[in-house]
């Protein structure tokens, strides 16, 4: 099943006397958006929260409000713009993708490759070929949500979700594909898992992945 592009008129929102919301014309703009916020260190922004269809953003007082508030719909109208006229990458940072190692060994994978018509190893290869964007992170602390352009496929959820997922478990649910940081319920749909530690708190910063950051899966089997 193929996701259809959405879009709706762009837009920044009071959320209050110290903070607006950025609404971006596609939904699929919010990791770039948030990405050029932080590369561009809009004096008077204290904090940026990306969500999955919009960007929180706080600032320091009332008083600066105003000229923050001008300054982020010139960002948002020129990410919008970017959109129109060239591919996603335009705002990604220049660092490295993060590579994740993966073995497709996960209990949904055959049944997911059914759903959207495929064959499991196509599966793989569709799902290790795109390069992917977090958009935000949520749900638990190192649960990144993932999007591609590359990934062109919706997957429900699972009608009952599991009490317990294993760390490293990667799924895919709706357009997005995320690794579980740790041990929980859940209930995506699981196609493998990877040994990679994705939440350490001894580690600086203890996310692995970050809202704006690149990913690419690795199919260790593949590779060995």
């Amino acid at each position: 099943m193929s996701r259809a592009p959405r879009s709706r008129e762009a837009a920044v929102r009071c959320a209050g006397d110290r903070a607006f919301l950025l609404t971006p014309d596609d939904p699929e703009q919010v990791g770039r958006l948030a990405s050029e916020l932080a590369g561009r260190s809009v004096a008077g922004v204290v904090d940026l929260l990306p969500a999955a269809e919009t960007v929180l953003v706080t600032v320091d007082s009332v008083r600066s409000a105003p000229r923050v508030r001008q300054e982020l719909e010139r960002v948002v109208a020129a990410v919008g713009t970017a959109h129109s006229d060239v591919s996603r990458g335009t705002f990604t940072p220049a660092t490295e993708p993060v590579r994740i190692p993966v073995r497709y060994d996960g209990p949904d994978l055959e049944s997911v490759a059914e759903r959207l018509g495929l064959r499991p190893d196509q599966v793989i290869a569709a799902h290790t070929a795109a390069t992917w964007h977090c958009a935000f992170v949520g749900f638990a602390p190192g649960f990144g949500y993932l999007t591609a352009d590359g990934w062109q496929y919706s997957v429900p959820r699972r009608d009952t979700a599991r009490t317990r997922i294993p760390a490293g478990s990667v799924g895919l649910a709706g357009g997005w594909s995320a690794v579980y940081p740790r041990e929980t319920p859940g209930g995506w749909q699981l196609i493998g898992t990877t040994a990679l530690t994705m939440w350490d708190t001894d580690r600086d910063p203890p996310a692995l992945v970050h809202p704006g950051a690149r990913v690419r899966f690795v199919d260790v089997d593949a590779a060995a």
